[in-house]
């Protein structure tokens, strides 16, 4: 990370397998760097104080809230976002699971709930329902009830450990 005139510093960060140079204001967060400087508006703003998960994305494989983290503190890192998870127009096994298991109502805590459900099948492809009760615990959804999110990625752990 070099130090550039007018406070900006320069950070390079890898979103969705690519790789992004940035100049960017040392308090700015990852979260106003990836919708508004990446246009990845898929990373919802909601609470912008860590409580209600929309903006969650995998950095370095944790789930994190993307308004807590400084871009400055993404440089290097890997980040994914929600637009990174289907793959040549296919949706990933989590989204069709959400879609099939009625998930997803209004929308918007969906991104940032199945960030937190990446992460977790990404360390526990066979979690317990707690499991899944837990790593979704940040993330708040004022229309589902969570039932049919902890049914959703079940199914898709099942999914893709049956493949």
């Amino acid at each position: 990370m070099k130090q550039l005139p007018e406070d900006l510093v320069s950070i390079r960060l890898t979103v969705n397998g690519v790789v992004r140079s940035l100049d960017v204001h040392p308090g700015e967060t990852l979260l106003e760097v990836l919708r508004g400087r990446l246009r990845l508006t898929g990373t919802k703003r909601g609470c912008e104080v860590g409580e209600c998960g929309a903006c969650t994305v995998v950095l370095d494989g944790r789930a994190v809230n993307s308004c807590l983290v400084l871009a400055v503190q993404a440089d290097g890192a890997e980040v994914l976002t929600v637009e990174g998870l289907a793959r040549e127009g296919a949706l990933h096994p989590l989204q069709r699971a959400f879609l099939e298991h009625g998930a997803v109502q209004c929308g918007f805590c969906t991104p940032g709930m199945l960030m937190s459900a990446h992460a977790l099948l990404a360390q526990d492809p066979s979690p317990t329902p707690d499991a899944v009760r837990r790593a979704i615990a940040g993330n708040l959804c004022r229309c589902t009830g969570y039932q049919a999110i902890v049914d959703a990625v079940l199914a898709a752990a099942g999914e893709a450990n049956s493949s």
